[in-house]
């Protein structure tokens, strides 16, 4: 029998009613409550069936994405998801759980995040039954561009041609109002000019001029979304990402950031995927200061599942590059969850670059300054935003991860090379959360400097594609960078998946001891077992003392740590460990 707004009575009918009440009023939202259930009518028999349960977040230290473009692997005559496929079922299978494909629709620009159809697969990567192939496998995470989409999409195209239905369905501006106060993520216009049947239109466009800001005041793009968000679902996305959704609402005279509405928007989501996809994990995108960061998890039941750890990238970068953990330590210290329904987001690189506003309030702004400098140093490029006066200030560094770490031009060998970068992606596993891993990250890649260069797109120096043999064969040399990089991770997630002490629900401490050393306990959620976790983030030999106390032993436990060494020490006999090898190049 179909559910339909007039015989629901349970809570998450009443929840999507008063998130629907409060964004549109009374007596609008009735007849869109209506039209909201007839749409889960429509979906609920075609969606996966899930016995997940409504109460701690169904996560286990097994789950790990992979981050990746739908065509970062190609093979002649093959469709580059096919490839993609079989690439990950021959080498990921035991590595990583999931894979986070970046946009896979058709699109115009932003390297996929100008989608001008949210329901198809770019015919250049391949099908939908392409994209089933993967997700027979890997648990999947699709993109849900909702923000903007493409200036030469359908929807946009009808609403300049003022097609009744899509009258309203972007931001329009009329007149010259103040907007001195809206927080701009690039430092491009603000506003486009469009010719249309009734005329000139102002259309917002947040981040360029061919993303055309949709208009969630009107309640039909609210339908529209939540309509490709179940068909996300219905096409086996077990996560789905909310891209730059901290810009979702406007309202002049605001900074048009973390609106009160936006949340609403995202709770709504919830509510619904609560409804009728429990098994469903929504995970915000908002490279924002950490304190509004994490805003997004709700009060820990009613928003996304996870967010995105974004302040972990740059504190991670910082302490390496200094060989002193304690920013990241101080910081790390301070991370709390609001509830066992959600975790960290946990990543170090993305087909973006790395951002520096989530570090604004942790590092001094010359610590910052200094990240900046490296990153120019070490062959990577700079983007910047515009501020409210006028000015314009580093926003993201467009750099591959191991070279932030590592100068290409310092002549190092290539074991201390590896061994400083991997300490920084052992901080990222054994943190708690879940670990997203880019692509470039797992496989080591270095600086595309000559792709940025000759696209003019900065963050291209990070999204370099690869021939399926060539890289292959790269990782058939034991003594490539890819084989040693793509070695230290099998071995890491090997004892990652096998400790319940990585647990995203267990319980994790951080330790104060040396400067150099980033220490963490982890514990399972039943107790029964530990890790100490030790990074050495500095070129010296360390010897580190850890008080008895905070590990649950009658006595103090020293232990010596060479160059860039990772140490994962359980507490139990018998239980897996890891420990960075060392070997002569």
């Amino acid at each position: 029998m179909n559910r339909t707004a007039d015989n629901q009575s349970d809570g998450g009918t009443e929840r999507i009613r008063a998130h629907l009440e409060s964004l549109y009023g009374a007596h609008a939202a009735g007849g869109v409550t209506a039209r909201v259930f007839q749409l889960l009518d429509e979906f609920r028999p075609r969606l996966p069936q899930s016995a997940a349960p409504r109460g701690p977040l169904a996560l286990t230290e097994r789950d790990t994405l992979l981050i990746t473009y739908g065509d970062m692997v190609r093979e002649e005559g093959q469709p580059p998801l096919r490839t993609l496929s079989d690439f990950c079922e021959t080498h990921l299978r035991e590595v990583v759980s999931g894979v986070h494909l970046l946009p896979h629709f058709p699109f115009t620009s932003d390297d996929g995040f100008a989608v001008t159809d949210y329901f198809a697969v770019n015919p250049e990567l391949g099908s939908w039954e392409d994209m089933a192939r993967l997700g027979r496998s890997f648990d999947l995470m699709f993109d849900a561009v909702f923000n903007h989409m493409s200036a030469q999409g359908e929807w946009f195209l009808k609403f300049l041609a003022d097609a009744l239905a899509f009258h309203d369905f972007f931001v329009t501006v009329s007149g010259d109002p103040d907007l001195s106060r809206v927080v701009r993520p690039r430092a491009l216009p603000l506003l486009t000019e469009f010719q249309s049947a009734i005329g000139l239109r102002k259309v917002w466009t947040t981040f360029s001029a061919d993303q055309v800001d949709l208009n969630f005041k009107n309640p039909e793009v609210l339908l529209a979304t939540l309509h490709a968000l179940l068909f996300y679902v219905e096409r086996g996305a077990r996560f789905i990402r909310l891209d730059a959704i901290a810009y979702l609402w406007k309202e002049i005279g605001t900074s048009c950031i973390h609106l009160p509405q936006t949340h609403r928007v995202i709770q709504l989501w919830r509510a619904v995927l609560d409804e009728v996809a429990p098994q469903a994990m929504l995970i915000t995108e908002t490279n924002v200061p950490h304190a509004d960061n994490i805003s997004y998890f709700g009060d820990g039941a009613n928003e996304a599942q996870l967010v995105y750890n974004f302040a972990l990238p740059p504190l991670v970068l910082h302490a390496l590059l200094r060989g002193d953990a304690t920013h990241l330590t101080r910081w790390a210290q301070s991370l709390t969850l609001p509830s066992d329904r959600v975790t960290f987001f946990n990543f170090l690189a993305s087909h973006d670059g790395i951002g520096l506003n989530p570090a604004r309030g942790i590092l001094p702004e010359a610590e910052i300054d200094f990240l900046v400098e490296r990153c120019l140093a070490h062959g990577g490029f700079i983007n910047h935003k515009h501020n409210p006066d006028g000015s314009k200030s580093p926003y993201e560094m467009n750099i591959v991860y191991f070279d932030a770490l590592n100068d290409p031009a310092a002549g190092e060998s290539l074991e201390t090379q590896v061994n400083r970068f991997m300490v920084s992606q052992s901080i990222l596993l054994a943190l708690r959360g879940m670990p997203g891993i880019y692509f470039h990250s797992l496989f080591g890649s270095r600086n595309d400097r000559e792709a940025a260069l000759a696209s003019g797109i900065n963050r291209r120096i990070n999204r370099q594609r690869f021939s399926r043999a060539a890289l292959e064969a790269e990782l058939a040399d034991a003594h490539s960078l890819r084989a040693r990089v793509f070695g230290h991770y099998q071995s890491l997630l090997r004892v990652r998946r096998a400790q319940t002490a990585f647990h995203p629900r267990g319980d994790q401490h951080v330790l104060s001891c040396d400067p150099r050393v980033f220490a963490v306990l982890r514990t399972s959620p039943d107790g029964g077992e530990r890790v100490l976790c030790l990074h050495n983030v500095s070129n010296e030999v360390v010897s580190v003392s850890i008080a008895g106390g905070s590990i649950g032993q009658s006595r103090p436990r020293d232990y010596m740590l060479r160059p860039f060494e990772v140490n994962w020490l359980p507490l139990r006999p018998a239980q897996p460990e890891y420990s960075t090898p060392h070997s002569h190049v």
